[in-house]
């Protein structure tokens, strides 16, 4: 069966760009989690984590302004045994994210914040100050990806390629980004120089060509 283009029109293309550079900042998501069975012994537990906690984060010099947090939660927790359900006790939960310069100093924060009572580390992430910036370098270098692309096309075809009359932006974060470019719409780097520890910033774009005559 032949494929046909029901609308002839001019020339589409995908193009992806990134950016990379040094980290600036790290986030940590703590968690506190105390389990007992007693309501009251779950809070003062909990309570006395939290604390101890806090005093490590200023321990280590980071102000309480790069500290977000939540209030403690109650819940009951039951677990199943030989079929059957269980109750084991009142689960006092509370999730704080840190937020650092001090880069050289995460594994220690980690270590001391554990210590403290953190019973769960959900995620390490680096970051830099001035994203959007980086973000606009991406959205360049896919604008650019994306005429090449086009070049080569209307180069193939023997045609002369025409002015830009779409441009459609694709959020790096969508599943129409990975789709395009688990179908090779490229334009970045290579997959070979990813540089361990850096943070990335991704754009893609949709341009839409006419083709001259």
């Amino acid at each position: 069966m032949t494929e046909t283009i029901k609308e002839p029109w001019g020339l589409s293309v995908f193009g992806a760009g990134s950016v990379r550079a040094e980290p600036q900042l790290v986030r940590v998501k703590l968690g506190v989690e105390v389990l007992e069975p007693a309501p009251d012994r779950a809070f003062h537990e909990a309570g006395s984590a939290v604390a101890r906690l806090r005093e490590v984060v200023r321990r280590h010099g980071i102000p309480d302004a790069s500290v977000s947090g939540s209030r403690l939660r109650l819940s009951s927790e039951y677990g199943h045994a030989n079929g059957t359900r269980k109750f084991l006790g009142y689960l006092c939960q509370a999730q704080y994210v840190v937020e650092t310069e001090a880069l050289d100093d995460l594994q220690q924060l980690i270590v001391d914040a554990v210590e403290a009572g953190a019973r769960s580390i959900d995620g390490v992430e680096f970051d830099v100050h001035d994203k959007p910036a980086l973000r606009d370098a991406a959205r360049r270098r896919a604008v650019a990806a994306a005429r090449r692309k086009a070049e080569v096309y209307t180069e193939a075809a023997g045609v002369p390629l025409g002015t830009v009359v779409h441009i459609q932006d694709v959020d790096s974060e969508s599943y129409e980004f990975r789709q395009y470019r688990g179908h090779g719409g490229g334009g970045g780097n290579s997959a070979g120089d990813l540089a361990p520890g850096m943070v990335e910033v991704s754009a893609g774009v949709v341009l839409g060509f006419s083709l001259g005559r």
